[in-house]
């Protein structure tokens, strides 16, 4: 009864998040001459300033990989939970005023937020493709292939993607009662970012910190898309199973703490 009300809820609904979605991009891309080419130019531009500094001035390498590739795929997931989960948290804050007119279920607006920020991260794949497929004409010391591995990309994403609504939920709900939270969330993901192997291995670790990162679900995300593109091989299926449950429980989870308190944010925003 649950998720039938929620998907009901997800149809009536569809039209007002399309039009929140299309505001974004508006918003986002106002008197832009570049517009929409921004989400394919900034991995690019992100990429190459960090292989700069970390291969070439702290001569950053992981060995028998290409670089470059396993630095973009760091970049592009860690950047889209990194604004998906930031816009997610404001979300209801921002839009307090419609809130406060007429009912609409305030879960709409941190998973618009989400999706939006999702679109952009379709668009950052069209690069990180295209680095890939630049690394079979010296792009990189290694060669990353194409491989029917890429066939489960899809299902990691969709992972990912749950776990970050999860999180936007959770952050979007504290954050009406909190508002230092939008403060400390942005030193959390600071630290967050370096305790995640973005631009390095982790294989440079204590053998302690090794085993402590795999309780981290952004290098688990990080790990398997790596495992895929840049060393061609499957994962397991236990390894699958664990994304599937790390999205699953952190979506019930933040959907849980939104539900019960969603009723309190008209007397606080």
């Amino acid at each position: 009864m649950i998720v039938k009300g929620i998907y009901n809820n997800f149809k009536r609904y569809w039209f007002l998040m399309t039009q929140l979605i299309s505001r974004d991009f508006k918003v986002k891309y106002k008197r832009s001459v570049l517009g929409v080419v921004w989400s394919l130019l900034y991995p690019i531009l992100m990429m190459t300033v960090m292989a700069i500094v970390f291969s070439q001035m702290f001569k950053f390498k992981v060995e028998g990989i290409n670089y470059l590739v396993y630095l973009m795929t760091g970049i592009i997931m860690f950047n889209y939970f990194s604004e998906a989960s930031h816009a997610a948290m404001t979300s209801v804050v921002e839009n307090f005023l419609l809130i406060n007119k007429v009912y609409i279920p305030k879960y709409i607006f941190p998973i618009a937020k989400c999706m939006f920020v999702g679109i952009n991260f379709l668009l950052t794949l069209i690069p990180w493709l295209g680095v890939v497929a630049l690394s079979h004409v010296g792009l990189g010391e290694y060669v990353c292939h194409f491989n029917w591995y890429y066939l489960l990309l899809p299902y990691v994403f969709f992972c990912f993607f749950l776990f970050t609504v999860g999180v936007g939920l959770f952050l979007s709900c504290v954050s009406v009662f909190l508002r230092d939270v939008f403060y400390i969330y942005g030193i959390i993901l600071t630290m967050w970012n370096y305790l995640t192997p973005v631009f390095y291995s982790i294989e440079i670790l204590p053998e302690k910190l090794q085993f402590l990162m795999q309780f981290n679900p952004l290098f688990q995300f990080l790990n398997t898309t790596r495992l895929i593109v840049v060393y061609e091989q499957a994962p397991s299926l236990v390894t699958l199973g664990i994304l599937g449950a790390i999205g699953v429980v952190t979506l019930l989870f933040g959907a849980f703490i939104f539900r019960k308190n969603q009723d309190k944010f008209i007397y606080y925003v």
